[in-house]
């Protein structure tokens, strides 16, 4: 009970939120794709344009 009183900010957030965990974990797999295939191929920038042109 003293562990659920200390994160009650995040609980309550998880609890109202419209995002599941599944839902996050899936944009960061994405994410991590999008890295995997991008790595040594370009700066910064053009990962950045890869990753808000698939959003």
């Amino acid at each position: 009970a003293q562990g659920l009183l200390a994160d009650e900010a995040a609980v309550r957030n998880a609890l109202s939120s419209v995002w599941s965990n599944g839902q996050v974990e899936g944009q960061v797999n994405r994410l991590k794709m999008i890295k995997r295939q991008m790595y040594g191929r370009a700066k910064f920038d053009l990962l950045r344009a890869r990753v808000l042109h698939q959003v």
